[in-house]
């Protein structure tokens, strides 16, 4: 069992904390994006990307690696922050998140950048990915594991439960899910638009392990992976409670800050608070 200790966990945290900063500064600077829903999720990607996967920024297409599939692709600032972060491309090429020619596209595109495993943006389709990576990977007897970021706005479409069947048809104990469960998405609160409550029991009905959690403390998110790693013939759900736009107070659980970017002042007050 990899160890759980105080100081890896404010490793951790200093890692996501970077994240959150670099997510502000570069959607100020395209004047575009989503802060609210990568804000969010930047914990559970933190310890996905600085504790447990397997991956090797200096060979991307490794094909022994784990994988990850951002799921809610709208959430991309995330996703490079991460991949910066890790040393897959230079820190400075993320000021060019959105403008002409960037390999930052406003949605992942595994086409233009090393470390991105899916082309997502349409709700739904990066589970889909994420089944079929993770059955490629029992079919070739491969040991990587694959994990995905799902909003819960995004539960919401019928694709989602389809693959879920499948996950569990074919007892997916590769693969492993996160929820990021801040329930807001873009026109409002997921209880007004459309609900998909019960959440946890849904997934426990179509075959899946399901833990519940609250996605920002850091012990909590590494004991549900290493759950997952234990846990045979199915797949894991990790239902982690969130705060839409996490560590910005003035964007905190507010659902305008979902696609929209920050003014000039407001990311200065932004990293002010992530200092």
């Amino acid at each position: 069992m990899k160890e759980i200790s105080e100081s890896i966990i404010a490793e951790i945290a200093e890692k996501a904390r970077v994240m959150r900063r670099d997510i502000i500064e570069m959607l100020g600077a395209a004047g575009s994006g989503h802060p609210g829903g990568s804000l969010s999720a930047a914990d559970i990607v933190a310890c996905l990307y600085f504790w447990e996967m397997n991956i090797d920024e200096n060979n991307p297409q490794w094909a022994d690696r784990d994988r990850f599939v951002l799921s809610k692709g709208h959430a991309a600032p995330l996703l490079y922050a991460a991949l910066a972060e890790k040393g897959f491309f230079p820190r400075e090429k993320l000021l060019t998140l959105r403008k002409l020619g960037s390999p930052l596209q406003g949605h992942p595109d595994r086409n233009k950048l090393a470390g991105v495993e899916a082309c997502t943006g349409s709700l739904g389709q990066g589970i889909s990915w994420a089944v079929g990576m993770a059955l490629a990977g029992k079919i070739d007897k491969k040991d990587y594991r694959v994990y995905a970021l799902l909003g819960d706005g995004e539960l919401e479409e019928g694709m989602v439960w389809e693959a879920s069947m499948a996950a569990s048809h074919y007892k997916l104990d590769n693969l492993l899910i996160f929820v990021d469960h801040n329930g807001l998405q873009i026109d409002g609160r997921i209880a007004d638009i459309m609900s998909p409550e019960p959440v946890a029991d849904k997934f426990r009905a179509f075959g899946w392990e399901v833990l519940a959690i609250d996605g920002h403390d850091y012990r909590q998110i590494m004991e549900s992976l290493v759950t997952a790693q234990n846990t045979r013939g199915k797949p894991t759900a990790v239902i982690a409670n969130t705060i839409k736009g996490k560590g910005c107070s003035f964007m905190e659980d507010r659902v305008e800050w979902h696609g929209t970017a920050p003014k000039k002042d407001e990311v200065a007050k932004a990293l002010l608070e992530l200092a």
